[in-house]
């Protein structure tokens, strides 16, 4: 494995090999990144597919706004790839002093901080993009809505996935009132943005399934 090539720089199967290798990174956070990544791709796809058509013509400039911003957002979670493998060594180094060595536990709560940092930014990156997302799926192609649907549970996991990414490391920490306040966030995102992703996916379903009858 070439560790000196960025993650995003990796080709796809490369990362998988890496991903279900013995490697810790990346991991699940570095996963949960890449997968937010393809639900912000799906919704800049939908709103390239729905731009320039006349049904949707006074949608235009919001589409425009849509893939912009999706596709920024895209290339933010693909560069938290790299900052969660990144984030992730110190607390390795940190776990790796042996117990009872001055500072060792000062060192530790410090690199728990850090790894944290990376998946709460996936949170509120993908946060955003589900807000983009939502706006599309009242403003797209019905062509090109199942992909909006899809953009939503691939955000929806990503989420989850960031997650739990952030309780690992706050269950770890002796500061219970950071920790308590870094879950806090997280859980207020993951409330807010599961609930619309369910939302969105439910009722293109149901409206997809509806015109096959």
């Amino acid at each position: 494995m070439d560790m000196n090539v960025n993650m995003k720089e990796k080709t796809l199967s490369g990362f998988i090999g890496e991903l279900s290798s013995s490697a810790p990174t990346p991991g699940g956070g570095g996963a949960s990144a890449l997968v937010g990544a393809v639900g912000a791709a799906l919704c800049s796809m939908a709103a390239s597919l729905t731009t320039g058509k006349k049904k949707f013509a006074e949608y235009e400039e919001d589409l425009s706004r849509i893939i912009k911003e999706a596709k920024a957002k895209s290339e933010e979670l693909l560069n938290l790839i790299q900052r969660d493998a990144d984030v992730f060594e110190p607390l390795s180094r940190a776990y790796s002093i042996p117990k009872g060595t001055p500072g060792r536990e000062e060192t530790l709560e410090a690199a728990l901080r850090l790894a944290c940092s990376a998946p709460l930014e996936m949170l509120r990156c993908i946060g955003e993009v589900v807000e983009l997302i939502e706006e599309l799926s009242h403003k797209c192609s019905k062509l090109v809505i199942s992909d909006v649907a899809v953009a939503a549970a691939a955000c929806r996991a990503a989420m989850d996935g960031a997650a739990m990414n952030v309780y690992i490391n706050t269950a770890l920490m002796t500061d219970r009132e950071y920790a308590a306040a870094a879950d806090a966030e997280a859980e207020a995102l993951i409330a807010r943005y599961r609930a619309v992703c369910d939302k969105i996916y439910a009722e293109i379903e149901a409206q997809i399934r509806e015109n096959s009858k």
